[in-house]
């Protein structure tokens, strides 16, 4: 009985100094932990930000709060504690009322509960929880190893002040004459310039219509050059000349108003040549006859100019050669 009654003692004792832990994990995952009658702790996105005075570029962050009114348990950072300490949900809501009655007992005497990651906790003079962020973890998981980063400020205009105000310092003797011949210098000085610039643009325009006409000059002399060589080989030289003999295999248009008996149609146009030459080795009067509207060679087995004759002769073959073949006439 001795070891029943303390056991949940000595767990509860271990729990509370863990406690800020728990609640630490959980503001990395969700936007509000209760702590179950004692308030809750709430964070809010804030976006990137440029301290002007200090010249800093704050990353995104979560802000965080206390709202002493949200006191319900809602159950999320008691069965944290119980599954991460392996306890029972009554031993560890056990071990958050104790820590809450211990904060609680502080804040009326006066002392302040710290947390070292999250901020600190204390009674204003109505007795209200008043929060302080210790804003030094970054609880946005999207940001993490993002720090805020320092940006040099820029000198220029602070020099430029500093020379200014030497110049007031320093005392300067000049007289009338020297003031007139500085007046008169920077003038000087873009007249110089505006001289240079006229003397190089007539410099370059002459170059570029020296150029222009000698390239004129070679081209007309080009042109002469070759029309000579024209005249030479057109009058000069009239023997007529010997070209290679060259063999072709010529595939005779089909004639007007012939009736073809086809036997096939062809892709490729060898292959039709090649049906052909077998047809005439077989005795048949082959031909070529034409292209289709699908670009297909057609080989017939035989032309007719009369078209009863040509009937006669399909007859015949699909009867004893190809029931395939069928009859080209012209339109």
């Amino acid at each position: 009985m001795y070891h029943r009654f303390y056991a949940p003692c000595f767990f509860a004792i271990f729990v509370l100094m863990r406690t800020e832990q728990y609640i630490e994990e959980l503001l990395y995952r969700y936007n509000c932990v209760v702590v179950p009658e004692f308030g809750a702790f709430l964070t809010q996105k804030k976006s990137a930000e440029l301290q002007k005075i200090s010249n800093t570029f704050s990353p995104p962050t979560k802000t965080i709060s206390f709202n002493q009114q949200l006191t319900s348990n809602d159950g999320l950072l008691v069965n944290y504690i119980a599954t991460a300490e392996k306890l029972s949900y009554e031993d560890a809501l056990v071990a958050v009322n104790n820590e809450v009655q211990h904060w609680n007992r502080m804040l009326k005497l006066g002392q302040r509960v710290k947390f070292a990651t999250i901020g600190e906790l204390f009674l204003n003079e109505e007795d209200k929880i008043q929060f302080i962020p210790t804003n030094q973890v970054n609880y946005l998981t999207t940001s993490f190893g993002l720090s805020p980063v320092i940006a040099s400020s820029i000198v220029r205009e602070v020099l430029k002040e500093e020379v200014v105000a030497l110049e007031e310092e320093v005392p300067f003797i000049i007289t009338l004459e020297q003031r007139e011949k500085s007046f008169f210098r920077p003038y000087l000085k873009y007249a110089a310039v505006a001289l240079l610039a006229i003397s190089t643009g007539l410099t370059g325009l002459r170059y570029y219509n020296a150029t222009i006409i000698s390239e004129q000059v070679v081209q007309h002399e080009v042109q002469e050059q070759v029309s000579k060589k024209i005249q030479e080989a057109t009058f000069f030289n009239t023997a007529p000349l010997e070209l290679p003999s060259l063999s072709l295999d010529v595939i005779a248009k089909p004639e007007e108003n012939v009736h073809f008996i086809i036997a096939g149609a062809f892709r490729v146009e060898d292959n039709a040549n090649r049906k052909i030459k077998e047809l005439q080795a077989k005795g048949y009067n082959a031909s070529y006859a034409g292209i289709n509207k699908y670009g297909l060679h057609q080989v017939a087995y035989a032309s007719y100019t009369d078209v009863k004759e040509g009937l006669k002769y399909l007859r015949k073959i699909k009867s004893t050669v190809s029931a395939d073949a069928w009859m080209l006439s012209p339109k």
